[in-house]
């Protein structure tokens, strides 16, 4: 094991291999020719280049060298393009707080039974009078950047769920073309990030319809890992187990608290002006991220899905009690591995 795996369980470590082709002998030299790749760019400021960086992006591109230097070039350049956005990249920016504190996103602190970190939206606590749809976006884009610095987490993935209960068609109106575009771009096409699925539950006929406008432009690995439930949460627990969802969900678990996350992400005195960087983030929330029970099951889903709607006509978009039922979810899930 070299230091770019340390801190991974063996399981974890062979799921990498066999699913992401990541091969030990090799992996220095796959960095460094996604590393040559960047002087073909000059027109993007590659921020980070260094090995821990390069490695997430080669783990959500499959080890790919081309592909993860198109991902890292499109992170990059989507930055530069909406540099606003990236300005006050912090906890503490007074937008991301506000969207962080009403739970944008929320993240549960167990995982699923594949390893994979869960992630929660409910839709209707959306406050369009005091949260800008792009602070919710801006809140959830640095999550994730904190969650991927663990590397579990590159190899796992993430899962997301969101509840549409009570999103009104008024809020839905809000979901322009614009903003929804630049969250595909950011989430979908820019982030290294491994999304089993994306899950609705609780959707309203004109969210249902949206969808539905909007999946031909989505990529074919992007449709494959949506799942419209309604309000049929057994579907949803035949994907992720109740054992590991909130009682909202129909899970076993406690109802989620709204300030898990931002009080993770701000520390203690999450209510204080104290400003935190976001390198302060990252090592606090890996700290309590290490403390967190870890399951390390070799069994995945992966990669990410997200809603969009049509840009214009011309623009194209995650006990033992668990072990028996495990091994049925293998079978009903191979075909939604990714190949």
């Amino acid at each position: 094991m070299t230091h770019l795996q340390a801190g991974l369980c063996p399981e974890t470590i062979e799921k990498a291999r066999l699913e992401l082709n990541e091969n030990l002998d090799t992996l220095h030299q796959d960095i460094q020719q996604v590393r040559d790749m960047v002087i073909t760019r000059p027109d993007i400021g590659f921020l980070r280049t260094d090995d821990a960086f390069i490695l997430r992006f080669l783990r959500a591109r499959k080890c790919n060298q081309m592909e993860t230097f198109k991902l890292l070039a499109q992170y990059f350049q989507y930055r530069q393009q909406n540099l606003d956005m990236f300005k006050s990249f912090k906890a503490d920016d007074p937008g991301i707080k506000r969207a962080l504190m009403d739970g944008f996103p929320g993240v549960l602190e167990n995982l699923d039974q594949y390893g994979r970190k869960i992630l929660i939206l409910f839709a209707s606590n959306w406050d369009q009078s005091r949260n800008y749809f792009v602070d919710i976006l801006r809140a959830i884009l640095l999550s994730l950047e904190v969650l991927i610095e663990d590397p579990e987490l590159q190899i796992n993935g993430f899962t997301l769920i969101i509840d549409w209960s009570n999103f009104s068609f008024k809020q839905a109106s809000k979901l322009t073309p614009t903003i929804l575009k630049l969250a595909i771009e950011g989430l979908q096409d820019s982030f290294p990030a491994r999304f089993g699925g994306i899950h609705f539950v609780n959707q309203p006929w004109y969210i249902h319809a949206l969808y539905t406008i909007i999946k031909p432009f989505l990529k074919d690995k992007t449709r494959k890992r949506i799942f419209l439930h309604g309000n049929n949460l057994n579907s949803l627990h035949q994907l992720i187990f109740p054992e590991c969802l909130p009682s909202e969900f129909g899970g076993t678990l406690p109802p989620y608290d709204m300030g898990t996350w931002a009080r993770t992400l701000l520390g203690p005195d999450y209510n204080d002006e104290t400003e935190y960087t976001h390198t302060y983030n990252a090592l606090h929330v890996k700290q309590v991220l290490g403390n967190s029970a870890r399951d390390c099951s070799p069994k995945h889903m992966k990669r990410t899905a997200l809603r969009m709607l049509e840009d214009s006509s011309s623009s194209s978009q995650q006990n033992s009690s668990l072990n028996v039922r495990r091994q049925q979810q293998l079978i009903s899930t191979e075909q939604l591995s990714e190949r």
